[in-house]
Formats: C-alpha cells, sequence, structure tokens
C-alpha cells in the first residue's frame, strides 16, 4: 500500500478506478443511465473541478501569496520554478472545466438561459425569478473568476515567474496584478459558494 500511494499517479489512477466503478453502481440504480445519470456524472466532475481549482486559489491567497515575502532569497526559486508553475497548471485547467461542467448541468436541467439571464429570460412564473436570479449570480461570478483566471492572472503569472522573457519592472508590475487578481477572485469565491451550496437546499 505505501508503494502505492507514494505514486501520485498511480494513486491518483487507483482513485479514479474506484469512482468508476461507483458511478457504475449508481448506473444500475432506478434511473438507469439516462438523462438524470449524465447529470449525476456532470455534477460529481463539476465538484471535483471545482474543489482542484477554489482549493488551488486557497492555496495561493491563504499560503503562498502571504509566506512568501517572508521566505530567504535562496529559497524562493524553489517556489517560483517549480511549485508554482506546476499549481498554476492545474488551477487553470480546472477554472476551465469547472464552468464548462456547470454549465453542462444548467444546459441539461433545462435553466441555462434563465439563470443566466437572472430569471428574466425563458420562464413564466414568477415565483422562480427569485431562485434563477440567485443562482444565476453565482454561475456568472463562476464564469468572471474563471475569465479572470486566463484572462489576468494567468498572464501576469508567465512574466513574473520568468516563463515569457520580462524584464525587472515588468515583472514586479504583473507580480502585482497577479495577486491582485487572485485576491479578487478570493473574495469573489465566498459569494459564488453561497449561490452553489444553498440554492439547491433552499429552493429544491
Amino acid at each position: 500500500m505505501a508503494g502505492l500511494l507514494s505514486n501520485f499517479r498511480n494513486t491518483f489512477i487507483v482513485g479514479v478506478l474506484l469512482a468508476a466503478v461507483m458511478v457504475w453502481a449508481y448506473s444500475t440504480g432506478p434511473q438507469g443511465t439516462g438523462p438524470e445519470f449524465i447529470q449525476a456524472v456532470e455534477r460529481w466532475m463539476h465538484v471535483f473541478f471545482g474543489i482542484l481549482w477554489i482549493g488551488l486559489l486557497y492555496y495561493f491567497n491563504f499560503v503562498q501569496i502571504r509566506v512568501m515575502p517572508a521566505v530567504p532569497a535562496e529559497l524562493k526559486p524553489g517556489v517560483t520554478k517549480f511549485i508554482a508553475p506546476e499549481a498554476l497548471f492545474w488551477f487553470r485547467w480546472s477554472a476551465l472545466a469547472t464552468v464548462i461542467m456547470g454549465l453542462a448541468i444548467a444546459g441539461q436541467r433545462h435553466y441555462l438561459v434563465q439563470t443566466l439571464s437572472f430569471g428574466m429570460a425563458g420562464t413564466s412564473d414568477p415565483s422562480s425569478h427569485k431562485q434563477y436570479a440567485l443562482l444565476g449570480l453565482g454561475m456568472w461570478l463562476g464564469i468572471i473568476m474563471m475569465l479572470n483566471v486566463w484572462g489576468i492572472i494567468w498572464p501576469n503569472q508567465k512574466r513574473a515567474l520568468g516563463i515569457v522573457e520580462a524584464d525587472a519592472d515588468t515583472k514586479a508590475k504583473s507580480a502585482k496584478m497577479a495577486m491582485l487578481g487572485s485576491r479578487t477572485n478570493l473574495m469573489l469565491s465566498l459569494p459564488m459558494l453561497v449561490a452553489m451550496t444553498m440554492s439547491q437546499t433552499v429552493f429544491g
């Protein structure tokens, strides 16, 4: 067991296989492999990628950004050359996957138009407007956060970390912009998570 758990790739593969067995078990349920089952699989993927994305966002803000000023200069390259680029790879792609899976769920459950329009389109039931407006707000916050990752954080991090060439002044400015973009996503993540976690419980 220690040999398995010592290898990240093998550990992850076994985890995926165990999850696949669980998915298969649910496919034998009363709904079979119909639309509800597909939605359930998409929701599992949405949650997985969301945990990876927001978990890394919180790592950056709760740990890396705060601690880096105290790290001795000779040790900083260990973070900037190795840890940060790897974390940013999973960070940006999990952000994209989270949003794609979330939109896919909304589309399959036939409330994509309603939520993206804050309940102003696609429904004639006034009692559902608040539900769609609140969930839609959470969805738009997630979309904005994902665009922030790809449009502001990642381009600036590439310059700040030396992944693309830049002079010292540009690197410093880019590092600050990346930090501000990351802090923006930290701030937006809290109301976004309220919408994602409370809507289905409160409105059913």
